[in-house]
């Protein structure tokens, strides 16, 4: 029923499966939500939810002494029919999609001043992306942001993080009954900013949820999608894509809770990682509580390490409490870069510099052809190249 595959190179793997016949106390993989920062005390590191982060670089988002000193330009390009609009906390759909996990994701919540929804009406579908720039301007800054697609709406959303800037926010994804969404997230910051941020998805009855994750640039960068179903017949697909270079760190931490029956979740990320003090963290986690019979889920999570000095921690869990379940699994691997395959291409007349960008190309390749997009697939093709060109 459920696969693990660990192969520890610079790297520290492990996980784990756990199966209850029935569950009413909260699980280790849902700590109890809140909006209070007071209910959560400060991280020391030793959590198991902080154990990877190097909390000293997260510049007091962690023990609430960072000032909200920072300015972040936001701008929205919308195809017609789509509305755009800044509330504030007291408006329903702000964290409806999720409640705050952890105390950065609290403080995110109770210190942002206004909140930016998109909203797309029912039934419509958008032949256009909508395209969120989150530009930023130094300093620190608390953001919240709401995606929101009504009954049987069809869109794609492509939200793209640069400039310099400490941040914390939450992301909500609101996608009813019937509708699709598919969200790009791209992480392209100046290698001095730190971004830590919760992304929550509510998906409807019969709707369909695709998030895919890019993470370059950063000096951290902590991301935590969530996903739960506010009704049967859900499906979620997770795609992550991250390239840490010397000295980052970029931890993503993804938890899907099955909390309603016959939905399916597939989470995919691949990462590479070069130069010293590289590190790239990832968890998984799955439950599948008691009411979700007929739960389809796999996970999967593959790193390539080109250079001695990286570090990958990855951590795949599930947390089953029915038997009624069509299918779960999960895969870990961690390896360095596969000198057969270069070997074989240089043999063909390919230089070597030309054979590990092909190689590197082929690794991501089912990943950036989830995007669709033929202008941010070329983009995110030519920030690998130029990451690989750093090394040579």
């Amino acid at each position: 029923m459920a696969e693990a595959q660990n192969i520890p190179v610079g790297s520290t793997t492990a996980g784990s499966i756990a199966v209850a016949a029935e569950s009413t106390v909260a699980t280790r993989m849902s700590a109890p939500p809140s909006y209070d920062v007071a209910d959560f005390p400060v991280p020391h590191g030793r959590e198991e939810e902080w154990r990877f982060t190097p909390l000293e670089r997260l510049r007091g988002l962690q023990d609430g002494t960072a000032v909200a000193d920072g300015r972040i330009r936001t701008e929205v390009s919308a195809p017609a029919g789509v509305v755009q609009e800044t509330v504030g906390r007291d408006d329903p759909r702000v964290g409806r999609a999720g409640t705050p996990v952890d105390r950065v994701a609290a403080q995110a919540f109770t210190s942002f001043e206004k909140a930016s929804v998109v909203s797309v009406p029912k039934e419509a579908v958008l032949t256009e992306p909508i395209r969120i720039t989150v530009h930023g301007q130094g300093g620190t800054a608390f953001v919240h942001q709401v995606i929101e697609l009504g009954a049987f709406a069809e869109a794609v959303v492509v939200i793209d993080h640069t400039g310099d800037a400490v941040v914390a926010s939450n992301v909500d994804f609101l996608v009813g009954d019937g509708a699709k969404l598919t969200v790009v997230s791209v992480q392209d910051w100046d290698d001095e900013a730190v971004h830590v941020s919760q992304h929550n998805a509510l998906v409807g009855r019969d709707a369909s949820f695709k998030s895919i994750v890019v993470t370059f640039g950063g000096d951290v960068v902590r991301l935590h999608p969530r996903v739960r179903y506010a009704g049967p017949g859900g499906e979620a697909e997770l795609f992550g894509l991250y390239f840490t270079d010397k000295g980052q760190h970029q931890e993503h931490r993804l938890l899907v809770d099955h909390n309603a029956p016959h939905c399916k979740s597939n989470a995919v990320y691949k990462g590479a990682l070069q130069g010293d003090d590289a590190h790239a963290v990832w968890i998984g986690d799955v439950i599948i509580r008691a009411v979700a019979e007929g739960t389809d889920t796999y996970e999967m999570n593959r790193n390539l390490v080109l250079t001695d000095g990286a570090r990958v921690d990855s951590v795949p869990n599930l947390e089953i409490e029915t038997g009624e379940i069509a299918g779960a699994g999960h895969a870990s691997a961690t390896g360095r870069f596969d000198d057969e395959q270069l070997f074989y291409l240089m043999s063909r007349g390919i230089p070597q510099v030309e054979a590990r960008r092909l190689v590197i190309r082929g690794f991501f390749a089912e990943l950036v052809q989830q995007i669709g997009l033929p202008d941010v697939e070329e983009r995110l093709i030519a920030k690998i190249e130029a990451e690989l060109e750093a090394s040579v």
